[in-house]
């Protein structure tokens, strides 16, 4: 893959992650979250979109330092942002996200080059995280641990209305009706 990455200047602090900017600029990546945002317009709870990857994220990278994982940054957040690249496949056939969006960031990942390519290990682990982020499994990756935890814990359940929560298709007991971590 040619420079597709964003260039731009180190503002407050923050350095840029040119390995997730490419994955996020991905052609496929682009395709993919496009579809799932139109299939998602008009649903009225917990959307997979650009704010649900973020969120689990930060949550992801907030737990990787306290709990000394040892996680490299640009892993953490190439995980999340490409989690649910899948859904609107699921939503569409009946595929089970988690195994077609691993199948679509594993190519995504594979086609990147150069200095933003991931390595070989950093790829397998991102897929595997995918790939196991619905349901933990008892000898789950660190880097797939992480992901299935913020990937429960981003939803905002108190903040839906009542009406909107009971549509839901998540249990109660699942349902996140606290801040929390």
């Amino acid at each position: 893959m040619t420079e597709t990455h964003v260039r731009y200047p180190h503002k407050q602090g923050l350095s840029p992650m040119p390995r997730v900017d490419a994955i996020w600029l991905h052609p496929a990546y682009q395709t993919a979250y496009r579809w799932l945002a139109r299939l998602e317009c008009d649903r009225p709870f917990c959307r997979h979109q650009l704010r649900h990857l973020l969120d689990a994220a930060r949550l992801m990278w907030i737990a990787n330092l306290e709990e000394g994982c040892g996680l490299d940054r640009e892993v953490v957040y190439a995980a999340a942002l490409l989690h649910d690249i899948g859904k609107a496949t699921q939503y569409a056939m009946g595929a089970p996200h988690e195994l077609t969006g691993a199948r679509l960031a594993g190519d995504i990942l594979a086609s990147l080059d150069g200095d933003v390519a991931f390595t070989d290990a950093e790829r397998r682990a991102i897929v595997t995280a995918i790939r196991g982020h619905r349901r933990l499994r008892a000898d789950a990756e660190p880097l797939e641990r992480l992901l299935c935890r913020a990937d429960k814990a981003s939803r905002p359940c108190f903040s839906c209305p009542a009406d909107v929560r009971r549509a839901c298709s998540w249990p109660d007991a699942k349902k996140n009706l606290c801040i929390q971590i």
